[in-house]
């Protein structure tokens, strides 16, 4: 008893010390959730909001977790979730019989669902929604005290938002454009297996910043190689546009890679006998509705460096005939791996301003980075740790390039 007291009271003071620290929103929510979290020793976690403005649904908010919960909705009353926002009662629901519903439910499918805790969320003012825990991540059921714990310290966060705070309406994302599902890659050397990657579940939408983040070895670049057709899975399937990739031969993921992805290295990568031009019209020449070049040197703001060579062009203007010569592919997706890694502050700045103008021109990007103040540029973060999606940040409110400080 008194151990279950002393993690009621750390608990709350976790969470009220996050929010009283948070600048805005966001923070708050984010923060709160994670103290909630880790204190209950769960494995997942998601905030369901209701949209009052919107379609009057529950959409996530934010969820920690190896499931794209994006595109994922419920009404008031459809499912587990339903019923405990419209009862404001919580369900303590513990080793569930019917697993089939549980997931139908609440859409954590890709996941084994043994245990499940949700609780109102909501402030003196409105009822919010619910947040939903599932599974601990030891394996056994959640308690009733740690149960008394999530509800106590989700009611406080919630009344610590103040009645005039307004969660934003949900993020639409245009349409899937690639569906990841179980992705596995391991690499053998000798007797030893490395496994990097261990169960993806991921939807790429049209049009939309997506960045992948974490810290070197979990696995993020190892799945842009597998987005861009340049590595294959060990196991689990990857559609393009409804082409199922997932067995394809190295002929045809060239021809994906060449039809479809343009590519953006930290190191450049650019031929260092040709000019800038003749760097992009190399490209142009292996598809079949490419880009003008001159067009593509344009848009990168470089059309008075077309007759230089690399070695002629600052480390930023390298990058930027990089990015030109991505564009000038036409491609609908374009993978860059750490394109400011190798970039001063002022440098890096200017390069995401041209990134930011392509991606408003519908393009989809996504962007490998372990710089966290980039990640207020995107749409979504999805933070990767030890092979999986670990978490998953939808930003209402993208920043400009010029709004990012480091």
């Amino acid at each position: 008893m008194e151990n279950s007291m002393l993690q009621y009271f750390k608990a709350i003071g976790e969470v009220q010390n996050v929010i009283a620290n948070a600048t805005t929103l966001d923070e708050a929510l984010q923060g709160g959730l994670k103290a909630i979290v880790e204190n209950a020793g769960a494995e997942s976690a998601v905030i369901w909001y209701m949209d009052k403005t919107g379609d009057g649904k529950l959409h996530p908010y934010f969820w920690i977790g190896p499931v794209d919960l994006t595109r994922r909705s419920h009404a008031p009353g459809d499912g587990a979730v339903g019923r405990v926002y419209e009862t404001q009662k919580t369900e303590r629901l513990f080793q569930f019989d019917a697993l089939q519903d549980v997931e139908t439910a609440i859409d954590f499918a890709g996941m084994d669902v043994t245990s499940v805790v949700c609780v109102p969320f909501s402030n003196n003012y409105e009822d919010l929604g619910v947040i939903q825990f599932v599974n601990k991540s030891d394996g056994t059921p959640f308690t009733e005290e740690g149960a008394d714990v999530m509800e106590i310290t989700a009611m406080m966060a919630a009344i610590a938002l103040g009645e005039n705070e307004a969660i934003s309406a949900a993020w639409q994302p245009g349409e899937v454009v690639m569906e990841l599902r179980d992705i596995t890659r391991e690499f053998q050397n000798g007797d030893v297996v490395t496994k990097v990657l261990k169960g993806v579940n991921l939807d790429v939408y049209e049009g939309e910043f997506l960045v992948l983040l974490g810290e070197s070895g979990c696995g993020k670049s190892t799945l842009l190689n597998i987005i861009g057709g340049m590595d294959s899975a060990t196991s689990g399937t990857f559609t393009y546009l409804g082409q199922d990739l997932s067995n394809a031969t190295q002929e045809e993921l060239t021809e994906f890679r060449r039809s479809n992805i343009g590519f953006i290295f930290q190191s450049y990568n650019l031929m260092p006998n040709l000019t800038s031009l003749q760097n992009l019209k190399l490209i142009a020449e292996l598809v079949d509705d490419p880009m003008d070049a001159d067009e593509a040197l344009d848009v990168v703001g470089l059309s008075e460096r077309k007759r230089n060579y690399p070695s002629q062009m600052s480390g930023g203007q390298q990058q930027r005939v990089s990015i030109a010569r991505a564009l000038v592919k036409n491609p609908k997706i374009i993978l860059a791996d750490e394109p400011t890694a190798a970039l001063d502050y002022a440098t890096s700045i200017e390069v995401l301003q041209v990134m930011e103008e392509i991606i408003k021109g519908g393009t989809t990007m996504v962007m490998v980075t372990h710089n966290e103040e980039i990640t207020r540029m995107a749409d979504r973060v999805v933070r990767m740790r030890d092979g999986r999606m670990h978490e998953v940040t939808v930003n209402r409110h993208p920043a400009h390039a010029t709004d990012l400080v480091w």
